[in-house]
């Protein structure tokens, strides 16, 4: 059973975080290509945007990487789906989250306004959650 929840874990850590990452970069793709009809000359700019959001599935499986190979010892498998949900939790909200902000950006810059920098900013600080929860994992 306890290899069970380790496995169950590890799977959530990265479904959870992909998950996060398909919403995120389509809530902020969309924008762009709704921006894309008011100026494309900014296409570029709206690209990394909405690339933004894909660092959380990243996160995840970075986290399944590092941690798979403690599932060697069957008794750390409850450990381990704790930490697979926690990780997992985070980058699927964090993501989401995220493409919101890059989705606002998108829409400023469309709009005229210089706010690619300041979006980059805005959007680190969802994105700062997922990575303090990488590095909690690895911590363990």
């Amino acid at each position: 059973m306890d290899l069970i929840l380790g496995y169950l874990g590890l799977g959530l850590m990265l479904g959870l975080a992909g998950i996060g990452s398909c919403y995120g970069t389509t809530i902020a793709g969309t924008a762009a290509e709704g921006a894309l009809k008011k100026d494309p000359s900014k296409a570029s700019g709206y690209m990394v945007l909405s690339a933004l959001p894909a660092t959380q599935g990243l996160y995840g499986f970075v986290a399944f990487l590092m941690t798979k190979d403690k599932l060697a010892d069957p008794t750390l498998g409850p450990l381990m789906f704790g930490i697979g949900l926690g990780v997992g939790i985070v980058c699927l909200f964090s993501a989401i989250r995220q493409g919101k902000v890059c989705a606002a950006g998108i829409q400023g810059l469309a709009q005229g306004h210089d706010v690619q920098t300041n979006t980059m900013i805005y959007a680190a600080l969802p994105e700062f959650y997922a990575i303090l929860a990488l590095v909690a994992s690895l911590m363990v």
